[in-house]
């Protein structure tokens, strides 16, 4: 199994080129859905939220948005992994009720960790928690592709967009969001030249540190 798994992340790679005429199916996205959503997150108080695309004519229209990169609008799925616009001392104790409630931990054992953590977070600014909150999204996107990997999906992830742009045009912060990152997932096209090229690593001699 140890073999496989390697043998399919060497298979993957950022794709340049999607077959427009294929798409996920439902079956795939649910697996991507709960993915996301099994992250591990900071604390565990999963500050993300992703904003699945379907829809052909919204992809044409992010294309400008990402730099013109065509792989928005020619994969099946585009997802915008978001993060929240603020973390208030409601929203930590939303997450507390929840322990509470599936956990059926009292209260009284969960008060010191929700003390600190409001108070931890109290004393952050808005640029600190924005940067905490990214790190939560670069998990997710490190999941979701290896995921999409073990799925056979491929998968191309951006950072080249305006998240401003995307903000306004999707309407996330209505929302209470603000768009960090994007994947296109979908199915490689057979014309794709990058799909046969040789992956450069600089290799686990190079990389891995033992002591």
């Amino acid at each position: 199994m140890t073999s496989e798994i390697l043998d399919k992340l060497k298979w993957r790679y950022a794709c340049k080129k999607f077959d427009a005429s294929k798409k996920l199916s439902e079956e795939k996205l649910t697996v991507l859905k709960q993915a996301f959503n099994l992250t591990a997150t900071s604390y565990g108080l999963q500050p993300l939220k992703m904003l699945v695309i379907s829809n052909q004519t919204l992809k044409e229209e992010l294309v400008p948005l990402t730099m013109n990169q065509r792989q928005v609008a020619d994969c099946s799925q585009v997802l915008v992994l978001c993060t929240e616009t603020q973390i208030s001392s409601s929203y930590i104790k939303k997450y507390f009720d929840s322990v509470e409630s599936l956990r059926k931990t009292p209260r009284e054992v969960l008060q010191p960790f929700e003390s600190f953590l409001t108070d931890e977070f109290s004393q952050k600014d808005s640029s600190q928690i924005n940067t905490w909150m990214a790190k939560q999204a670069y998990l997710a996107l490190g999941n979701l592709l290896t995921v999409c990997a073990l799925e056979d999906i491929d998968a191309c992830p951006i950072e080249g967009f305006e998240p401003q742009k995307y903000d306004r045009f999707l309407n996330l912060t209505d929302k209470g969001l603000q768009s960090v990152l994007v994947l296109a997932v979908g199915y490689r096209a057979a014309d794709d030249v990058f799909s046969s090229m040789a992956k450069v690593r600089r290799g686990t001699d190079k990389v891995i540190l033992e002591m």
